[in-house]
This record gives structure tokens, sequence and C-alpha cells, in this order.
């Protein structure tokens, strides 16, 4: 996986937490798209790391795929099946590729997915959706509605390319619903097109789940309007369908884009991500700005000790408030009723923003937007560094006011409430709540 995956991993994660906290049944799921050309590909780049494996010398041609990652299938294939199928027909070949090609990455996809602490209780698999028949199913029901009908798509605008002849194809009308042309849910050889067996998918999920909600790559923002109108027409309209878009991350070091590493195939990997900066960071960065909105994930920004750094200043906070706990046992202090009346115009402030969260969940799974709950805990942050910050020019508004233990005890009971938001926020995102920062 590569960090334009981690981020919709992450979203799509902490949505769910996000959600959960709000009081739904949530599931995760992972879609698995094994059926179609791309997987062909695959198979095809797999086979020529089985030649490889075997001792020929290879190169991978445009249009394959040349990470070094595949490496150790060709190998297992290659120790499996010895040299019989080096030469064979791709027709004797494909299928057994194809299989375990996939079943390699999907073990390498959870073992990236793992590093981010994100499990998934469902992955649903595209091949065996169309071989069950979920499409015809699905197409049956909405031309029972008049909403596919045979027809022919019009001539590509411009120049009309030689090969191109008009042909009968079941179609979509997602005119009906904004869309500039009717869609094609076949292709001409009978197989289905992606938004064919995107409607099966979504026709079958809609079937036990009152809402659902898709992370898409943002390169696929053309054809939400129609997905999303065919299963309004498919459900009746009885079911909720988002589709969150995620925008790709641009890696920086100090400012300067970082070079891609061709052993992974001109990208740069989730896992070596995360073992350079650590899940929590990775996790956190993601979540600072909206997901279709671009973002610059900078090695050197997102481990620095700043208030410019969100990842930091938040831990921080909680850091601060564990150790104003342990400085106060260390102190002999006895912990007694709290007299919030004892609590000044800023500490009050503070408790007004505190008194927000349950509002901002509420909102922020409503809009589905859990990049809500980070602007939040960096303003929490902020604004409780800015009254522990208070305390360094005068020591009567420190928390710890050994002369004073009513101040003390309303300032404790403040930060434990404090304290305790973060560690439920951070929660939400998959980030852990530190007691120090090291």
């Amino acid at each position: 996986m590569h960090m334009g995956h981690c981020r919709g991993a992450v979203v799509g994660d902490a949505l769910a937490s996000l959600l959960e906290f709000a009081g739904h049944k949530v599931i995760r799921e992972y879609y698995v798209n094994d059926a179609g050309g791309q997987v062909d590909v695959l198979a095809r780049s797999v086979h020529l790391r089985y030649r490889e494996a075997l001792g020929e010398t290879v190169e991978i041609p445009e249009g394959l795929y040349p990470g070094d990652y595949l490496v150790p299938v060709g190998q297992s294939l290659a120790k499996e099946f010895g040299d019989r199928y080096v030469g064979a027909p791709e027709g004797e070949w494909l299928v057994v590729f194809r299989t375990q090609a996939v079943a390699a990455m999907m073990v390498m996809i959870r073992a990236d997915l793992a590093l981010l602490g994100i499990e998934h209780e469902v992955f649903a698999s595209e091949a065996e959706l169309q071989a069950a028949k979920k499409p015809d199913a699905a197409e049956a029901e909405l031309r029972s509605r008049d909403l596919v009908y045979d027809g022919v798509l019009e001539a590509p605008k411009g120049e009309t390319p030689d090969d191109w002849e008009p042909v009968e194809l079941p179609l979509f009308r997602s005119t009906q619903f904004g869309d500039d042309q009717d869609r094609p849910i076949k292709k001409s050889n009978g197989s289905w097109t992606y938004f064919g067996a995107d409607l099966a998918y979504h026709f079958q999920k809609s079937q036990s789940a009152d809402q659902l909600i898709d992370i898409w790559g943002a390169d696929h923002g053309g054809t939400v309007k129609r997905i999303v109108a065919a299963v309004a027409a498919l459900t009746g309209g009885k079911t909720r369908f988002d589709v969150k878009l995620v925008q790709m991350v641009r890696l920086l070091r100090n400012g300067e884009p970082v070079k891609m590493s061709k052993r992974s195939g001109n990208f740069v990997t989730l896992a070596d991500v995360v073992r350079e900066v650590g899940k929590d960071v990775v996790r956190f960065t993601m979540l600072t700005r909206r997901s279709d909105a671009q973002m610059d994930f900078d090695f050197a920004k997102v481990v620095e000790a700043s208030k410019d750094n969100p990842v930091f200043y938040v831990q921080y906070a909680h850091a601060r408030i564990a150790s104003l706990h342990r400085r106060a046992e260390e102190a002999g202090i006895t912990p007694i009723a709290a007299d919030l009346s004892r609590l000044d115009t800023d500490e009050l402030a503070l408790v007004q923003l505190a008194a927000q969260f349950p509002r901002l969940v509420e909102i922020a799974s409503t809009a589905r937007e859990p990049h809500r709950i980070a602007f939040y805990l960096y303003d929490l942050a902020a604004a409780f560094h800015a009254l522990w910050n208070v305390g360094n020019d005068r020591p009567d508004r420190r928390f710890l006011v050994i002369e004073d233990p009513q101040a003390t005890a309303a300032r404790l009971f403040l930060a434990s409430a404090i304290g305790q938001i973060i560690r439920n926020g951070l929660a939400i995102m998959g980030v852990e709540a530190v007691s120090e920062m090291k």
C-alpha cells in the first residue's frame, strides 16, 4: 500500500470509530477489486517474476507492475509449479496466477493495515460477487423500474477513433440524475463495467445496512453522482449513501519532494513511512485536513516538537496533564471535593470549550468528517497550554498551589476533564494518548 491508500484507510477507520462513539453499529469492510483487466495485468506481472525466479532475465514492459514486492510471489509460484507454466499459453496459467497473486497481495495489505492499527470485519470479493450473479440481480431490479435499457452510446466527441463502432449495450439512465449521458453497465464483450459491478455490490450491501459510506480516491470523483443515483434507485431512497473522496498525499522532506522508490514500483510504501515516523504521527497527520483537500506530508515537520505540529501539541497537552497528576501525588496532595466556583474567567472559558465536545462529535458524525476531531483537539490543547503558561509568570495561577488546596482541587478536576476529552478524541482517531514525551 502506498501513501494515497494510507490516507483513505485512516479516514475510513477514524470515521468508523467516530460513528461508533456517536452510538452507531459499524461494520468495517474492505472491497477487493479482484475482477477485471487490472487483475489480469497483475497476473501477467507475476508471471514475469515467476520466470525470473526460474533463472530467466526479464524486463518489465510498460503497462505491467514493476515493483519488487512481486518478486516473492513469483518465487513462491516457481517453487510450487516448477517450470510448468514457463512456455505455456496464457490461458493455462492466467486464472491460477491471478488467484495466487490476489491472495498474496491481500496478505501484504492486511500487514500494512495492521501497522496502522486497522482491522476489517469483512473482506468482500468483487470476483465472488460476480460469480454469484449479483450484478444480474441488480440489472433485473433496475430494468423492472425502467432505469436500465438497451441502447447505443453516442460517438466520442471530437475525432472518432477508427475502431469505434456503435454497439448496443445495457445503459443506466444516469441522465435522469444529472449525468451528461447514460452509462453502460456492461462492456461489448459481455463483462461488467466497474459501474455495473459497483451497482451490484451496493445493492447487496443495502439489504443489510441502513447507511453506506464509501471511501474513494479523488480521481474517481466523476462517477460519484451516478453511483449515488443508482443506489438511491435500487433502495428507493431508504439507504443513506455517502462517498468520501480522499485526495492524494504529497511526500516532502524538509520541503523538498521525496524521490519515489523504483524498488517498490515508483511509490513510497505505507510501511516505510509508518516505520520511520510512527503510527500515531501518520494517523493524526492524515486527519489534519479535510479528506478532499490536497495534503503535504513533510517527514521533518510531522515529528517537530513545536506548536506548529498538531500531533506533538495535542499529545504534549495530555502528557502535561499526566505529569501534573504525578506531581500532585508526589507532593502528597490529598484529593478533595472540587469547588468549581474557584475557577476564574479564563479557566471557565476552557470549560466552555471542553463542553462543546459532545456536540462536536454529533456534528462530525452527521457530516462524516473525522478531521473535525483533530481540529477541535488542537484548539483544546492550545487553550490548555495557554492557561498552563500563565502560571510561568504568576505562581498563584498554577495548577498546583500548595497553599491553596481548594483552587488546586478545582484546577486538578479541570485538568482531569481535559485529559479525558483528549483521550476520547485521540481514541476516535486511533492515536495513543501518551503520558510522557520522549
